[in-house]
């Protein structure tokens, strides 16, 4: 018997339940950003321009070191939600425990490796001299909460295999009410810059995965964690690296053509690096509304995968391809209508709002572009091919933008012409993976097995 946080993703109509489960998605995507915004308005408005380019310089950097582990929990949730479609319980129990336990260990990891390579590589990017002490001193406390940020994220994965994207958005809501009261207790109350607001993340992150843990040793039947249990099945392991591996790589390969771009807005000065950092953290939320579209279209072939649903599949896909495009232009072209009172928030500079507005207007109106890529990628992935969208991936964004980058943007240095490598590469990587979906689609039957 399903709970009622649970939704059946193997029968019955598609689209009802794809909203139902993609929203409360968006909103816990939506508010784990809020944790970034948060930090990057407080030292905005209270700590300087110069502390809201060290805090928002650091994105890019966290993301190339985090997302090999991140990416993990794609495979975690595409074997979690397999097994669950193909009612196999004691497969289930294995993958719970492997799971949290990877996430303590791959927390544990990058612990060291933040502490370790924060500054060196702050310095590989060009950060400039009056922004690098700052933003390293937030990179090292960011990174000290590694350990229960993936706790979080692989714990959420499992829940969204069985249809439950609702706990999750409850306990960011509560992690993120205690990140804000910190945030503002922090730095204006105690008088704290970067290291206050790198603090409250890293409390508040302590909230959410305290939370998931929670829930998972509440649970009934196979989905329960036994903290005396907790071990890495070798069976599992394997068959989450085998697709949550590629998905990492390909997220900490774009991270560093993210890197390089964000190295050349260094280039143009501190006030374009703040206007950068506001833009760009606008465009995330747009982002991980889109993502949400991407987790749904991972989870449901996955399930309707494991029940041998196939009929289902294509369906999937294509509704989930049009909820995508409208997510995306509404938000999209919202943001940049709204942009000037957006980035507002961020700075009161002028400078930073004229900047800001530059990288809004290309990026976020091309965005639903970057929406159709990751979810054709969500449904390969999903039918259990991760190694070739990430070789297209990789080839027709990545690689395509370090080549835009030392070629096009070489010989005419402007941030619109930068800032455009990204539509362009959107485009060429989701016609690249259509066509690859339709050649792998071939595997497959298209009738449901009896």
């Amino acid at each position: 018997m399903k709970k009622s946080y649970e939704i059946d993703m193997c029968n019955g109509p598609l689209l009802g339940k794809i909203l139902v489960f993609s929203i409360p998605l968006m909103l816990s995507g939506i508010l784990q950003l809020l944790f970034n915004a948060a930090d990057i308005i407080v030292v905005g408005r209270f700590a300087g321009s110069t502390a809201l380019a060290a805090v928002g310089s650091t994105a890019s950097l966290i993301n190339l070191m985090i997302n090999v582990f991140v990416g993990l929990s794609v495979g975690v949730n595409v074997l979690a939600a397999r097994y669950y479609g193909a009612q196999k319980e004691k497969d289930i129990q294995d993958t719970v425990h492997t799971a949290i336990m990877m996430a303590i260990l791959s927390g544990l990891f990058l612990v060291v490796l933040g502490e370790s390579a924060s500054k060196p590589m702050l310095t590989l990017m060009g950060t400039p001299d009056d922004v690098l002490d700052q933003a390293a001193l937030y990179l090292r406390i960011y990174f000290f909460g590694m350990p229960v940020l993936m706790i979080y994220n692989f714990g959420a994965a499992l829940l969204r295999a069985v249809g439950d994207t609702r706990r999750p958005l409850y306990f960011l809501f509560a992690a993120g009410a205690v990140n804000v009261v910190l945030n503002l207790f922090f730095v204006i109350q105690l008088g704290m810059g970067v290291d206050g607001v790198a603090w409250a993340t890293v409390i508040s992150e302590c909230v959410s995965a305290g939370l998931i843990i929670r829930s998972l040793m509440k649970e009934n039947g196979a989905m329960k964690l036994h903290l005396t249990k907790l071990r890495i099945v070798s069976g599992k392991l394997t068959q989450i690296v085998r697709v949550g591996l590629p998905a990492g790589m390909q997220g900490a390969i774009f991270s560093i053509s993210n890197v390089l771009i964000q190295s050349s807005v260094n280039s143009f000065g501190s006030i374009a690096m703040a206007g950068n950092t506001a833009s760009s953290n606008i465009e995330g939320f747009v982002y991980t509304a889109m993502n949400a579209v991407y987790q749904t279209s991972l989870s449901f072939t996955s399930q309707n995968l494991g029940g041998e649903k196939f009929s289902r599949i294509d369906k999937i896909k294509n509704i989930c391809l049009g909820v995508v495009t409208v997510v995306g232009l509404v938000l999209g072209w919202g943001a940049v209508l709204g942009g000037h009172q957006l980035l507002g928030i961020y700075s009161s500079d002028p400078e930073v709002l004229s900047f800001g507005m530059r990288r809004l207007r290309i990026i976020c109106g091309t965005y639903f572009l970057c929406g159709l890529m990751d979810c054709m990628v969500g449904s390969l992935r999903g039918m259990g091919y991760s190694v070739i969208p990430m070789f297209v991936s990789l080839t027709g964004a990545c690689a395509f933008r370090v080549f835009w980058i030392f070629t096009i943007f070489a010989v005419n240095r402007t941030l619109e012409v930068l800032y455009l490598s990204y539509p362009v590469s959107w485009i060429i990587t989701a016609a690249s993976h259509m066509v690859t979906y339709y050649i792998v689609r071939k595997h497959f039957p298209k009738e449901d097995k009896a």
